[in-house]
């Protein structure tokens, strides 16, 4: 008698083209015996075998619920026809490494992510995966490997945190950092600062403003790769588990429709994705990702691509950090889906392009609910919170290959003062709590970019003490790191060239005077190209620190953060 699975129909043999050259024939005995043991059946071999990539974890709130939603995933994919296999990759949580040396292993996480997924994927020739992910680099790791395996694909969000309340205010990770700064200028007491400390993680979920995983998670969205209405959902609730079980059931359909990323992350994709972050008021750090999801495709996204669609998109969403309300908030109202619903008719989105539903997304906002009347936390096109985007790209002789800065909330977009030089976030944090730091000064952080830290780290720790010792307005601050998606004033990140390549950030000097104009788009320091020139000449880079390990291998793989800091 024929071997059951090689009696298989065609439609099934066109939906495993992938698995079935692991599943089928009798030279594949062995491979088959394998799968046996972890419980496919005869019928499983002829249908498509689904990746669901979890990055369940226990070590953060961001990534705690995941295997739940894995589990969900995985009922999706068996309904719809698929053979699920859910694995592992990892996660760091930023939250938790903030502040410290741990930092730095955050965004080589972000490679370490993408790198597994796509050799698990391609190892086990899955027909289709569908990725799940909650913490920052978890989203953009995801998206870089379903760029590059180019298999039928889509990505889940675990979604947003509930608040937490102290004293009847609402208050999230962010309220805590600031609260460090708020103890060390005597504004509040121990007890108060350890009463905010308690209250502001209530459970599972990514961190509730408009921080860089609800960013991505939005701009997801609008690239067509994740369902929609799924970006603003909270964490803990019935629908982001539906969104979970219907996803598993769209790769399916993808598979048959044969629509993969690449037929859906096109250039006006990743127009609208830009769009619906300048729109919402995303985190800085959508610069980096999204030009790295793009490399992935050899699509050229560049961070003059943020400049051009910045000034045509007016920033409407008045959410955290630089406004008022979360993702939650804005989830009442219509989310995420509904603002993009306003977007397209209002001509700001492509409403022509595909989506993981196999439909375009403007016939997806069709079902998209309106923007609550009465609402306050999106603004009408009339009265904008700024008529252009606040992810503001500055160029200039400090800045030659660009460096990104955030606007919203800010009441002066424009400050100039003198140099407060620090070579490590360390000594910058220092400075700050010892009150070395004044109102008009430029903080320079530097050595901290992707060679230099290395890893690029985030500055929450730094940018959180200032607002909270109140210089949030007063006080300017440059670096060739990163910043959080909770950062917020007159801060100015990505500075590239970085230091330790010899950008001219490595030789500035105390008192130098610095200008940040995000009028203009301009970082200057008060010297000339052959002043500039002659300080370099005396330069050296300072010696790795890092000399094994991943770190190490970082250092000698990463590009320039304006080309998304990724391994090459």
């Amino acid at each position: 008698m024929p071997e059951t699975n090689e009696t298989t129909n065609s439609t099934h043999k066109e939906l495993n083209s992938r698995s079935k050259m692991i599943t089928e024939g009798t030279m594949r005995a062995p491979n088959r015996s394998m799968l046996r043991a972890v419980g496919l059946t005869d019928e499983d071999f002829n249908k498509p075998l689904i990746g669901v990539a979890s990055t369940w974890s226990e070590i953060t709130p961001c990534n705690s619920h995941i295997n739940r939603l894995a589990e969900k995933v995985r009922e999706g994919v068996r309904v719809g026809g698929g053979v699920p296999q859910i694995f592992g990759t990892i996660t760091v949580s930023d939250g938790i490494s903030m502040g410290t040396e741990g930092m730095k292993f955050s965004l080589p996480s972000r490679e370490v992510i993408a790198d597994s997924i796509e050799l698990v994927s391609s190892a086990q020739r899955f027909d289709g995966v569908v990725a799940i992910g909650g913490c920052d680099k978890n989203m953009p790791g995801c998206m870089m490997a379903l760029a590059r395996l180019n298999i039928p694909s889509l990505f889940v969000y675990g979604g947003t945190i509930l608040p937490g309340v102290c004293r009847g205010q609402d208050v999230d990770i962010v309220s805590v950092f600031e609260a460090v700064g708020q103890y060390s200028s005597g504004k509040i007491s121990r007890e108060e600062l350890a009463e905010v400390e308690r209250s502001a993680i209530p459970g599972a979920g990514s961190c509730g403003g408009m921080y860089t995983a609800n960013t991505m998670a939005s701009a997801i969205e609008a690239l067509g790769m994740s369902l929609p209405g799924g970006s603003s959902m909270p964490a803990v609730t019935a629908r982001k588990a539906l969104d979970c079980y219907e996803a598993g059931q769209a790769v399916v359909r993808l598979i048959e429709l044969d629509l993969t990323p690449r037929k859906i992350m096109t250039k006006e994709a990743f127009e609208n994705a830009i769009t619906l972050v300048m729109a919402l008021g995303g985190s800085t750090n959508a610069v980096l990702h999204l030009i790295a999801i793009a490399r992935q495709m050899d699509y050229p996204l560049t961070i003059d691509d943020f400049t051009r669609v910045g000034h045509k998109v007016p920033h409407l969403a008045d959410l955290k950090p630089g406004g008022k309300y979360a993702m939650v908030d804005l989830d009442k109202v219509g989310g995420t889906w509904g603002v993009m619903k306003y977007l397209l008719q209002t001509g700001f989105l492509h409403g022509d392009v595909l989506t993981v539903t196999g439909k375009t997304l403007a016939e997806n906002l069709e079902k998209a609910p309106d923007l609550s009347e009465g609402q306050n936390i999106v603004m009408p096109l009339e009265k904008p919170l700024h008529p252009t985007g606040p992810l503001v790209i500055l160029r200039g002789n400090l800045a030659p290959e660009g460096a990104v800065c955030k606007i919203a909330g800010l009441k002066s977009i424009v400050h100039r003062g003198p140099a407060k030089v620090f070579n490590s976030e360390e000594e910058t944090f220092d400075a700050i709590m010892n009150h070395n730091i004044t109102h008009g000064d430029v903080v320079v952080i530097r050595y901290e970019g992707p060679k230099g830290g290395p890893g690029m780290r985030e500055m929450l720790a730094v940018t959180s003490a200032l607002v909270g010792q109140g210089y949030g307005e007063t006080v300017g601050l440059i670096t060739d790191g990163r910043f959080s998606g909770g950062t917020h004033g007159m801060v100015v990140g990505h500075v590239s060239p970085e230091a330790q390549v010899g950008g001219p950030i490595a030789v500035v000097e105390e008192g130098d005077i610095i200008t940040i104009d995000a009028e203009s788009g301009t970082l200057t320091i008060d010297l000339s190209a052959e002043q500039i020139a002659q300080r370099l000449e005396k330069w050296q880079a300072p010696a790795p620190t890092y000399t094994k390990g991943v770190l190490a291998k970082y250092v000698k793989l990463v590009t320039s953060a304006s080309e998304g800091a990724i391994t090459e």
